[in-house]
């Protein structure tokens, strides 16, 4: 049980070896919040939507996103200031006009599997 932390080896286990198995499975701690933080991102249905609708579309603005999702401008501005700020999304400006685009590779793989 070469993986186990110090302040968990003085535990009974069932499968030792499996025990290691888990733990290289579950990697850095880091890396787990990461894609916790992620899944939080793809977690909220509004969100979602607006994924979906810049997966599937390419680059669309505001009022575009706020009128295909059925939400409000606001909510939708605010909603893309977090997903710019998770590094999921970003904005290209042309005039006036800021388009949005999803950038993550990942999230565009996740949401590949969860489009109908």
């Amino acid at each position: 049980m070469h993986l186990v932390p110090a302040d968990r080896a003085d535990r009974r286990t069932i499968d030792g070896h499996r025990v290691c198995d888990a733990i290289a499975a579950i990697g850095e701690p880091g890396h787990v919040r990461a894609w916790a933080d992620r899944f939080a991102l793809l977690g909220e249905p509004r969100r979602l939507a607006l994924l979906l609708a810049l997966h599937r579309t390419g680059p669309l603005a505001v009022s575009d996103l706020a009128i295909a999702t059925g939400m409000n401008d606001p909510a939708v501005s605010q909603a893309l200031r977090l997903l710019r700020a998770a590094g999921v999304v970003e904005g290209e400006k042309e005039g006036r006009i800021v388009r949005y685009r999803l950038v993550d590779a990942t999230v565009a793989t996740l949401l590949d599997q969860a489009a109908p």
